[in-house]
């Protein structure tokens, strides 16, 4: 069963390698990087500090909206390296089988690739503040964000698909847990204050 699933996520790479275009490499690069999406960061954070601090006041909840993000952000960078080091699945440019056939628009990137770190953590970053700001435009819009960045990552050749499914799986995870976290101690700050 393992083979098997091994081998499909072969071909799932290959295929989605294999479809590529010089305009498609350029948006795919684009969506790999993590420095062109800072200005979104910035946006997410410009608009949780004028919604929650701002408009409704409540400055501490603002702050531990920021914490718990940057949690997420931390422990998804930290969870996927850790099951990178236990699996050491190769990414698919260190894998000899695949050597002059997968196209290597980013480089090899590190030896290994299971979970994928890109998709944990914007998986993450789209859980969490899904939850938090509660509207629905904003949430398929981050969602499909999450997703196109993620499938990057194969179409670049720096995983396998399995690689940024199990990444993603893994920052929602933890992205549902500081929420719930956060909405603990919101309610517990919320009844010591009647």
């Amino acid at each position: 069963m393992a083979e098997l699933l091994s081998d499909l996520d072969t071909r799932l790479l290959l295929l989605i390698n294999g479809f590529h275009s010089p305009f498609w490499d350029k948006v795919m690069l684009l969506f790999t990087a993590r420095l062109p999406w800072i200005p979104l960061y910035a946006l997410i954070l410009g608009y949780i500090i004028h919604r929650f601090a701002l408009k409704e006041g409540k400055g501490w909840y603002t702050l531990s909206i920021i914490a718990a993000i940057i949690a997420t952000f931390a422990l998804t960078d930290i969870g996927s390296s850790f099951i990178k080091d236990l699996t050491q699945r190769l990414r698919p440019g260190h894998d000899p089988r695949l050597e002059n056939i997968v196209r290597l628009l980013d480089g090899k990137g590190g030896m290994y690739g299971f979970v994928s770190s890109h998709a944990a953590n914007v998986f993450g970053l789209a859980t969490i503040t899904s939850l938090i700001f509660r509207r629905r435009a904003y949430s398929i819009s981050i969602f499909l964000w999450a997703a196109t960045v993620s499938y990057s990552r194969v179409y670049v050749g720096r995983h396998y698909p399995g690689d940024v499914i199990f990444g993603a799986l893994l920052g929602i995870l933890i992205a549902l847990l500081f929420y719930r976290l956060l909405k603990i101690k919101y309610l517990q700050r919320k009844k010591g204050k009647r």
